[in-house]
């Protein structure tokens, strides 16, 4: 039986790729240890399955589209960054999303579907768009600056219209992703 690592995602829209490269720039000036997401890859997780089962793509499938039949498509407001856990111990830096009641509807019906097939249920949902992982605290202060810099940042609005089950590939060079099914809102 083979496995896949995969997650369930809202890819961003090619439009904001160029701001946001921006962004992750003024980062990039600092002399940091850390490993930016390639534009490629910036999506928002929904839901994170680690290794499954081949086969059990199917059911995961079958549970998201019967979610998705209440869906229509919706926009999801781009704005501020921040780092997890916190601006003083950085392990992520991630742009936000502003609170939206559609969208955290959406993950709590998906929520509830994966975890009557077996899925633990998410202790916290952040939707966050991850731009980079620190992976030391060299120049920290300088990286905090930053964030704290684009604390209030506008991206934009982005509309919703589908949602994305992809199998991630680990390499050394950094995760690949591919798209096993899209589900149209």
């Amino acid at each position: 039986m083979s496995q896949i690592r995969s997650f369930l995602a809202i890819d961003l829209d090619d439009d904001f790729k160029p701001k946001i490269n921006k962004i992750m720039k003024e980062f990039k000036k600092i002399d940091a240890n850390i490993k930016y997401v390639d534009l490629n890859n910036l999506h928002f997780t929904l839901k994170f399955f680690g290794d499954i089962d081949t086969e059990g793509i199917d059911l995961i499938s079958k549970k998201i589209e019967e979610v998705i039949k209440d869906f229509e498509p919706f926009d999801i407001k781009i704005n501020g960054c921040g780092a997890f856990p916190n601006n003083n111990h950085i392990k992520v830096i991630w742009l936000g999303v502003e609170s939206n009641k559609l969208l955290a509807q959406l993950h709590d019906k998906l929520d509830e579907e994966f975890a009557a097939i077996g899925f633990d249920k998410d202790k916290k949902f952040s939707t966050h768009l991850t731009i980079g992982r620190m992976k030391s605290a060299k120049n920290k202060n300088q990286v905090k600056d930053v964030i704290e810099k684009f604390e209030n940042i506008e991206i934009g609005t982005m509309n919703v219209s589908n949602i994305a089950l992809k199998k991630s590939t680990l390499k050394p060079s950094g995760p690949i992703y591919e798209n096993l099914k899209t589900y149209n809102l």
